[in-house]
């Protein structure tokens, strides 16, 4: 870096969430397993942002292998949310999200593969997209990824966009990627919308989900914005209450966090014991050790079976407006994956989080956007959810919202932080 860098982004510090391999750093995915296991290498998302100038300046915490939407590894202890220091800062991609709301990096790093983008962003009054299947790719290591994509934390829209840009597009040797949208997103997110039609909903994506008031109200008043803007908002109920659709998704999610935990087995060279892993992980990895071939592809069958009646269904309308979570961010310790029946932790994550992971099994773009505050002082966001492929229209949506009501002036009390010595 120098006088006169025509790099973007020369010099601007940022994190990457430490499940992917940043050269010369320690790659532990939140897990004991990992050792100190340091790759030689650059993952696609590091070499672009590089690329664009940024410096990397560190790694940021997840749950062990990314499983929980909150960032408590027993490796490294619970990282906290800035807003209020007894909750969670949400995950997996919590210490991003609670490194940029406490001023240490203006953007960093996450990824997504049920939420894991958003719901830190909800939590943390930050931007979260969760852009469309294959828009970034993983390479060096996988071609392609049915659940999972890469994205940044943010403070603004036109932040998200801007590093969009930067991150998208395919690399040789993917097996699959999204089409190249017909102009930057920056620029698509700085242009006004058209009258669009809108659906919005409270109903998650879960049987006898529930869903705090406070997070449906919030959906209420963002529907009414959005139709002071000129905006048609009309009320639906998705066809997404299936039954045993979080089963279904388990028996997806469970290998593609297994094969995480086989990656570092190979770098290892040993296979993994009970001792080395929190008993939530041991018990998905023992779980995964009963899934076939067959039921593994079967389970991602009706996945896409039921991503294509979501995109059918959506089809109708130019966005869909939910809550971004059904409660506030839950206090530390609520999910214990070291708990005696640690899978319960895993379904009480669905609880707190039913309306993300369907955008990962339907591979549409969805952001998280924090239009309003709770009365306890708490970011309270809601989530938008575009047509596949149309980052561009959604961002434009996004950006019209934040200039409405704008949010990037709120910060976390760094103050009452510093004096709790976090």
């Amino acid at each position: 870096m120098s006088a006169g860098d025509p790099r973007p982004f020369a010099g601007v510090p940022v994190a990457i969430k430490n499940n992917r391999p940043v050269a010369g750093m320690r790659l532990t995915l939140g897990a004991e397993f990992a050792g100190d296991f340091t790759p030689e290498y650059d993952h696609n998302v590091v070499r672009r942002l590089q690329g664009a100038g940024f410096i990397v300046v560190g790694t940021t915490t997840l749950p062990e292998w990314g499983i929980l939407p909150t960032s408590e590894a027993r490796r490294f202890g619970p990282t906290r949310n800035p807003w209020d220091l007894e909750r969670t800062p949400g995950g997996s991609s919590g210490g991003s999200a609670a490194a940029v709301a406490a001023g240490m990096v203006p953007i960093a790093h996450g990824n997504d593969g049920g939420g894991s983008t958003r719901i830190p962003a909800a939590c943390c009054g930050l931007v979260g997209l969760k852009p469309q299947r294959g828009r970034i790719s993983l390479a060096p290591e996988a071609g392609e990824q049915f659940l999972v994509t890469d994205g940044m934390l943010t403070r603004t829209v036109a932040e998200t966009a801007a590093l969009l840009d930067v991150l998208a597009g395919p690399e040789l040797g993917d097996a699959s990627w999204a089409p190249p949208p017909p102009e930057p997103f920056a620029a698509s997110a700085a242009r006004p919308p058209e009258r669009l039609r809108i659906a919005a909903t409270t109903v998650p994506a879960l049987e006898n989900g529930q869903v705090d008031p406070v997070c449906a109200q919030a959906v209420t008043d963002a529907a009414e914005l959005m139709s002071e803007l000129g905006h048609q908002v009309v009320w639906e109920d998705p066809p997404w209450q299936v039954p045993d659709v979080l089963r279904t998704f388990t028996a997806s999610f469970g290998p593609a966090i297994c094969t995480q935990i086989a990656w570092m087995a190979m770098m290892q060279g040993r296979q993994p014991t009970e001792q080395d892993m929190e008993p939530l992980s041991w018990a998905i990895w023992r779980l995964c050790q009963g899934i076939s071939s067959i039921e593994a592809a079967g389970a991602e069958l009706q996945l896409q079976s039921f991503a294509r009646a979501i995109v059918t269904w959506a089809d109708g309308f130019d966005a869909v407006l939910t809550p971004g979570l059904a409660e506030a961010p839950v206090k530390l310790g609520t999910m214990d994956s070291c708990a005696p029946e640690p899978m319960k932790a895993f379904a009480r994550s669905g609880q707190f989080t039913p309306f993300t992971a369907i955008c990962n099994v339907s591979g549409q773009p969805a952001i998280a956007l924090p239009l309003f505050e709770r009365e306890e002082g708490l970011p309270l966001a809601v989530q938008l959810i575009g047509q596949p492929a149309q980052e561009g229209a959604l961002l434009a949506l996004a950006d019209q919202l934040e200039q409405a009501r704008p949010w990037s002036d709120r910060r976390a009390p760094v103050d009452e932080l510093v004096k709790a010595g976090a």
